[in-house]
């Protein structure tokens, strides 16, 4: 069967806000999470920083016990998500089904992959590609991966490659067609919620695949740049980050797979009549 590829990110597209807030940051010993930000935003200017490293550091600075994997996986287990996000996956599995093709679902994010596989939603991912740390008797000692902005764009092409080891950078790198390529860009969605989301967005809508940008409804700001991107022709459609059964974007979504079908099956049907 015949994939496609639904690509996430994670923060606020579908948790409505960063995962380190709803646990980790307090376990930190921070009564408001703007301040351990503001901390992580002044290091990194200070330093010259890479943003992600510099909050990758501070977490492990201001941990003083250290950091056990177990202990991050469970407060993963604190994050909440938007509306219908836990029922999402399989409806959108099943729909993807019914019209000849098996959906599968990544993470691409900022965040930790720690505390993402202790979340609720973990089992549907096929892979997770998020920040991790080195670990040494059952300790974080250092960033093992560091997932920015930029740096996320080649997992696009891990996906459509094929390729999930991270450690296999030959096979990346070779070279393979287009049409040849196990999850073509045509059969690929990317959705995130902003600024640092707009490298993967244009890539996959620049190569013929879709791109969608979800806004919280509750926060004007998210509202306002989300419309930036529709404006700026960096993302296919805008919608509000609710995952319920008939709300945009499961109607985005499955019109998607649908078109993507219809498609496949023209480009099958060129050519002369055969009877």
């Amino acid at each position: 069967m015949k994939k496609i590829a639904i690509m996430y990110d994670f923060d606020k597209t579908l948790s409505n806000k960063d995962m380190q807030e709803y646990s980790l940051i307090p376990a930190l010993g921070y009564d408001d999470t703007a301040k351990f930000w503001q901390e992580v935003t002044a290091f990194s200017k200070q330093h010259k920083m890479d943003p992600i490293l510099s909050y990758m550091y501070w977490v492990l600075l201001k941990s003083q016990n250290g950091l056990a994997y177990d202990y991050l996986k469970k407060l993963g287990q604190d994050v909440k998500f938007f509306a219908g996000v836990e029922n999402w996956f399989a409806r959108i599995d099943d729909f993807g089904k019914a019209h000849g093709y098996e959906v599968e679902h990544y993470i691409i994010s900022s965040g930790m992959k720690e505390m993402i596989k202790g979340t609720s939603i973990a089992k549907h991912f096929r892979k997770i590609f998020a920040c991790k740390y080195v670990y040494e008797n059952d300790k974080a000692i250092w960033p093992g991966v560091c997932v920015n902005y930029t740096t996320k764009t080649q997992y696009i092409f891990r996906i459509n490659k094929q390729v999930l080891d991270e450690n296999d950078d030959d096979s990346l790198n070779t070279y393979v067609q287009m049409d040849q390529r196990p999850i073509p860009f045509t059969r690929m969605i990317y959705i995130g919620d902003g600024i640092t989301d707009v490298p993967c967005m244009r890539l996959v809508k620049e190569y013929g695949g879709n791109s969608i940008v979800v806004y919280n409804k509750e926060k004007a700001k998210s509202q306002l740049i989300a419309k930036k991107l529709i404006d700026e022709q960096r993302a296919n459609f805008m919608c509000e980050a609710n995952y319920e059964e008939n709300s945009r974007i499961d109607k985005i979504i499955k019109m998607i797979i649908k078109e993507i079908q219809a498609k496949e099956e023209l480009i099958n049907a060129q050519g002369y009549d055969q009877n």
